[in-house]
């Protein structure tokens, strides 16, 4: 058995005559979670559409567990899509919703399975409610044990928490890293960059068109040696201040926590001049923290980088 169970190459599609992608490559392990990560508009929901035959691609390849996404039937029948927001029918319960979907796919042994389902995703006790009554987190993880059914090679989520509170998230990131625990190869596409750190075997960013970097988080952090060193001020009108002062080394503002965050390479150098800096200038810094790297950190910098480019 091929170990690669999705294979992209060369693919490009465009809307109108503008192109959106322009040449994307990339690979999917079995059994692992691959996430794709870009900006508003990068492309990502377009290639899950193009995967999932919901789309025609204008130029490339493609293949799903060795079947080339051209036979869409055959390609349907090994994968389910999750998509932004939760596909449930409100008028129906929980169970009923599940019950639907094993009629479609023609299930032996229906009620056991959606009774395991129900227990799985901890929906036991609203199994017989309507799904209108259901909150966000309830009827995403109904969305995705519905996409469960069939036991497809891939489940693509695209976007999955969009929309859903922090614990309700959390809960939802434990469901999916439960889903690739069993075995599923889970495709993921997120603009939660924490998301995609905390769930993601592999990380592919998609940017321009084009895969601008790919690895595993370690990788990818790797390819931003350095730190980011965090000032936190009294006030705004401190931290204004202070922007102005540093300026030159390109500030990420955050007014909310007010803080400044500065990448830094690391070299005493280097930190030494940007503290003279603040210091010549009396700006009033309440405290700081050097941190390392993120996933954020290195997408940002990579994005920069493009936009550089062009």
């Amino acid at each position: 058995m091929d170990d690669m169970i999705i294979k992209v190459r060369n693919l490009k599609k465009s809307y109108k005559g503008l192109p959106v992608l322009k040449g994307v490559n990339f690979t999917v392990k079995r059994g692992g979670i691959f996430a794709l990560l870009g900006s508003n508009g990068a492309g990502k929901t377009t290639t899950v559409k193009i995967l999932s035959t919901l789309l025609t691609l204008d130029h490339g390849e493609a293949e799903i567990d060795g079947v080339d996404i051209k036979h869409a039937k055959k390609v349907r029948e090994k994968i389910s899509l999750t998509g932004q927001y939760a596909a449930v029918d409100e008028i129906l319960s929980g169970r009923e919703n599940l019950s639907m979907i094993c009629a479609l796919r023609h299930v032996p042994n229906r009620k056991k399975l959606v009774d395991d389902l129900l227990i799985r995703f901890e929906l036991t006790e609203a199994a017989d409610r309507k799904v209108s009554t259901y909150s966000g987190g309830m009827r995403r993880k109904l969305d995705i044990a519905m996409s469960l059914i069939g036991n497809p090679s891939v489940i693509f989520l695209d976007e999955p928490t969009t929309g859903l509170d922090p614990q309700s998230r959390l809960a939802l990131w434990d469901t999916i890293k439960a889903l690739s625990d069993s075995g599923t190869t889970i495709f993921l596409t997120t603009q939660y960059l924490e998301e995609a750190e905390r769930l993601a075997d592999y990380i592919a960013i998609l940017n321009e068109g084009i895969i601008a970097a790919e690895g595993t988080v370690g990788e990818l952090k790797k390819r931003l040696p350095r730190g980011v060193i965090e000032f936190i001020f009294k006030d705004i009108s401190h931290m204004e201040y202070a922007m102005d002062l540093v300026k030159e080394y390109e500030p990420r503002i955050d007014r909310k926590s007010l803080s400044l965050s500065i990448s830094v390479e690391g070299g005493i150098n280097q930190i030494t001049d940007l503290f003279n800096h603040l210091k010549a200038g009396n700006a009033q810094v309440f405290s700081f923290e050097q941190k390392l790297p993120t996933l954020e950190d290195v997408f940002l910098g990579l994005i920069t980088e493009e936009s550089r480019a062009v």
